[in-house]
């Protein structure tokens, strides 16, 4: 019997899915028979869809949102779908692109039209993915130039440093047994050294 299936991915744990869930069971496809997935479509290493696709047969139907959602790296977008199609004989719809059904134009000119439609849906996927990497890239450029600190905040100096490293100075205390005694790693306790012989310079 010929299952019904519907793929949803979100890149975050913070985006809401509900939209393609909606799309999916207005379709319809059957609510247990909807996968949804919380990753990046860099790649299709992701552990949902691949259960997935293990688990589909010959004469199954595929539906997402838009290619997007299938993912965002286009040369493997394009493996994906001749895969699962030609290989494993799965059909796919693509709900936001009327011409990507599978199920319609099997003849050769409705598999070129689909094949140009893929291929320049993909493009625009992976473009798309590559302007928000730059504009990520672009944004945090910009936040280190008004002076935004990323990661974890340092931890202020304790007044016990300056002794202590006039002792490692004098070599009366090794820097492990130092940042021991000031509850600090060993890496904190030099990296304090360091800036305290810099400031000292100035």
């Amino acid at each position: 019997m010929v299952q019904v299936y519907g793929y949803v991915r979100v890149s975050t744990k913070d985006q809401n899915e509900d939209r393609q869930r909606i799309a999916m069971l207005e379709f319809p496809v059957p609510e247990k028979n909807i996968v949804v997935e919380k990753q990046s479509g860099k790649d299709f290493n992701r552990p949902c869809y691949q259960r997935l696709i293990r688990r589909m047969k010959k004469g199954d139907l595929l539906v997402i949102k838009s290619i997007d959602r299938l993912g965002r790296n286009y040369e493997e977008i394009l493996y994906q779908w001749r895969m699962l199609t030609r290989e494993k004989g799965i059909d796919i719809v693509v709900l936001d692109m009327a011409l990507l059904d599978t199920r319609e134009g099997k003849d050769l000119t409705g598999t070129l039209i689909a094949d140009l439609v893929l291929q320049l849906l993909s493009y625009v996927a992976q473009t798309e993915r590559e302007n928000i990497r730059q504009r990520q890239q672009e944004g945090i450029r910009a936040a280190k130039m008004k002076g935004v600190r990323f990661g974890r905040p340092r931890l202020p100096v304790p007044a016990e440093f300056d002794g202590l490293h006039r002792q490692w100075l004098q070599q009366k205390i090794s820097s492990r047994k130092a940042a021991l005694q000031l509850g600090v790693s060993h890496e904190t306790f030099l990296r304090w050294c360091r800036l305290s012989q810099d400031s000292s310079r100035c």
